[in-house]
C-alpha cells in the first residue's frame, strides 16, 4: 500500500533523492500534514509564501483574477502537485492565486526555514527546483513572444492558452462577451459565433457568463501560431 511518504517521493522536487537522503530529511524536518474539506480555503492569493505545500491526495482548485477584476481563471489540479514554488522567493513573495478544495484533500507543508537550511545541501533537491523554477519561466516567455494569427478563433484560443497554468485538467473562464471581445479586438457578435463554433467542435462548453475548457490540450490544435 502506498503511504504519503512514497507520494512525496513522486513529487518533482524530490525524484531522484536516494532514499537513505529522504530517510534523513524526514528524521529532520517537521512535516505539518493536514486534511481539509471540500470547498475549504487552503492558500489565499495575495498572501505570504513562507512554506512549500504539497497536495499528497485529492483534487484543488486555483482561482486568478486579472488585475482589474474582469475576468478570473479558474484550474482544476489533482494531487500529487506542488503550490506555487516559484513564489518562495524573488521581489514578490506571495501567492498568485487563491487555492481551495474541491475534493477532501491531504496536505503536507515544509518550512521556507527547513528548505534553506537542510533541502538546499542536497544537489538533486537544488537541481529539481532549478527546473521547475526555470521550465515555468521558459514556457511563459515562450508565450509572450507567440503571436496570434488573424483568425478570430485562433486568438480566442492564444488568450485562454496563455492563462493556463497546466494544459491538463478542466479550466474554466468567467468573463463578459463583451470584455472578451475588447481583448481579442472583434465585436461581441464576431466572439459569440466564434465561441460557438469552436463549442460545436468540442473544444469549449458555454454558460452563462463563463466558458469551460475540458481540455486545454485540444486549442493547441486551434493555435496556429507564427514564432
Amino acid at each position: 500500500m502506498e503511504t504519503m511518504f512514497d507520494t512525496l517521493l513522486q513529487l518533482p522536487l524530490f525524484q531522484g533523492l536516494a532514499q537513505e537522503d529522504f530517510t534523513c530529511i524526514l528524521e529532520k524536518v517537521k512535516l505539518h500534514f493536514t486534511k481539509h474539506k471540500p470547498g475549504e480555503l487552503l492558500l489565499q492569493e495575495g498572501a505570504p509564501c513562507h512554506e512549500l505545500v504539497f497536495v499528497l491526495k485529492g483534487e484543488i482548485v486555483s482561482s486568478t483574477s486579472s488585475a482589474d477584476d474582469s475576468y478570473s481563471f479558474t484550474e482544476y489540479i489533482p494531487a500529487p502537485c506542488l503550490i506555487e514554488p516559484y513564489s518562495m522567493f524573488g521581489m514578490k513573495t506571495s501567492y498568485a492565486s487563491t487555492y481551495r478544495a474541491k475534493t477532501e484533500v491531504h496536505t503536507v507543508s515544509i518550512s521556507k526555514a527547513f528548505v534553506m537550511k537542510e533541502l538546499f545541501n542536497y544537489e538533486i533537491f537544488r537541481l529539481n527546483y532549478m527546473n521547475i523554477v526555470s521550465n515555468r519561466a521558459q514556457i511563459l516567455h515562450s508565450r509572450l513572444w507567440k503571436v496570434a494569427d488573424d483568425n478570430l478563433e485562433t486568438r480566442i484560443a492564444h488568450f485562454i492558452l496563455s492563462h493556463v497554468e497546466r494544459l491538463s485538467g478542466e479550466k474554466v473562464l468567467k468573463i463578459k462577451m463583451e470584455d472578451l471581445a475588447l481583448i481579442v479586438n472583434d465585436t461581441r457578435a464576431g466572439v459569440s459565433k466564434a465561441l460557438n463554433s469552436m463549442q460545436t467542435e468540442g473544444l469549449v462548453e458555454l454558460h452563462r457568463g463563463e466558458i469551460a475548457i475540458p481540455d486545454a490540450e485540444k486549442l493547441m490544435s486551434v493555435k496556429r501560431m507564427s514564432e
